[in-house]
């Protein structure tokens, strides 16, 4: 469990350097064609020291807490590298990173970097939205071998079907802000109204039906 303040300060700093828009009048357009009034870039962070750090720290302290006896960190490729290789950094243990695919050259490696048989590992993503780069991550490192205690990100959306997802696959997780408390502290500094944040509290409750209601 992430503190509240810790939670708030986290959506504070992704809200002052813009890694998270929101904006329910001209809903972005996911990869996967989805409509939603969220997007977010938590890549953005990294070009800010002090948000950096405490996203490192906080991050670093969660792991500590709550996923004891880390022997590595594993980043999932790409925004959980650079992420994974700061917290492995402060913590002094080796890190790794999993690709979404095995290379098509070479070793066709899914999985980059020194990790042993039976070696306990803690993943980090950027965010978690439906879960499922997450997860073929941690499946991967499964398949190979390495005994996955848990996965922490920066952000989460919220999503109720991610939690069944993570539930069914045993894997805890833990993010840092939420999507609720983001919207809270988007209203709370006049980012939205608080109509905006009811419209996209409605969104976090079934994003595909509104998304079918809101195509361009």
């Amino acid at each position: 469990m992430v503190a509240k303040e810790i939670s708030s300060k986290i959506a504070q700093y992704l809200l002052e350097c813009e890694a998270v828009k929101l904006n329910v009048d001209n809903p972005f357009t996911w990869t996967s064609g989805m409509r939603s009034p969220v997007y977010c870039d938590n890549r953005v962070t990294l070009s800010y020291p002090i948000t950096r750090q405490f996203i490192t720290k906080s991050l670093c302290d969660a792991i500590q807490a709550t996923f004891k006896g880390a022997e590595a960190i594993v980043g999932v490729a790409t925004a959980g590298i650079p992420q994974g290789a700061l917290i492995a950094e402060v913590l002094n243990l080796p890190f790794a990173y999993v690709r979404p695919e095995p290379k098509k050259h070479g070793l066709k490696n899914s999985i980059e970097g020194k990790l042993t048989s039976g070696c306990k590992v803690v993943v980090v993503e950027d965010l978690i939205s439906t879960g499922k780069s997450s997860l073929k991550a941690v499946e991967d490192l499964r398949e190979n071998g390495i005994e996955v205690l848990g996965l922490v990100s920066i952000f989460n959306y919220g999503f109720p079907e991610t939690a069944v997802k993570f539930a069914a696959a045993n894997c805890p997780y833990l993010s840092l802000c939420e999507f609720n408390t983001l919207a809270e502290q988007a209203a709370s500094i006049n980012y939205i109204s608080e109509q905006a944040k009811a419209d996209i509290a409605e969104w976090s409750k079934n994003p595909q039906a509104w998304s079918d209601a809101h195509q361009a």
